[in-house]
């Protein structure tokens, strides 16, 4: 259970934080860039669910939670000695993955397959759900360079992977089933 009594606790004044184990590292570390990154996806989707109803609402939700289970991974060094943890540590497992791909389909069932890539915008939500999957690119890249350095859950790095996926077909979902795409015309500025 987290409570938090104290916003503000004067321990990063110097440039520090502490991680999920205690550790205190820089606060530009590239571990601390990964998961403040998720932070920023999952910022992105809270404007996005502001326009959202129904199902495409309760996924958002769905996400956003998944996302701080994400962030308490990334920010939770040694993932290969989890198992000797003195408690258990909250990881992204491979069944959150799968739950992605699961409504990647069922919403992409419905839509006609792409002829041309399209560019973000239509409608407020997909607009933001574009907006969300950029940022969320940029986590994936953030976690993948973390990865090279040091030991991270390979389910975080699927996830984020995915998420970009989900994000992009659920925008074309928030465009009336992908009608209300904007289409990308090659050169037609030149």
């Amino acid at each position: 259970m987290v409570v938090l009594s104290k916003i503000y606790t004067r321990t990063g004044d110097k440039g520090t934080t502490a991680l999920g184990d205690g550790a205190r590292v820089e606060k530009d570390s590239v571990r601390v860039g990964a998961y403040g990154t998720v932070d920023e996806v999952n910022a992105t989707l809270g404007l996005a669910r502001l326009h959202a109803a129904g199902e495409a609402e309760a996924g958002i939700a769905r996400v956003q939670n998944d996302l701080f289970d994400l962030g308490a991974d990334l920010c939770t060094p040694g993932f290969e000695n989890d198992a000797e943890a003195p408690y258990p540590r909250l990881r992204i497992v491979g069944s959150q993955v799968e739950r992605l791909e699961r409504e990647i389909d069922a919403m992409n069932a419905e839509m006609k397959p792409l002829r041309s890539f399209i560019l973000p915008g239509g409608s407020a939500l997909a607009a933001y759900l574009h907006l969300a999957r950029t940022v969320c690119r940029r986590a994936e890249r953030e976690t993948v360079t973390l990865a090279r350095a040091e030991s991270v859950n390979p389910e975080a790095v699927r996830y984020l992977n995915r998420l970009s996926d989900w994000l992009f077909v659920a925008a074309r979902a928030a465009n009336l089933g992908g009608a209300g795409d904007v289409l990308w015309v090659p050169g037609a500025n030149r």
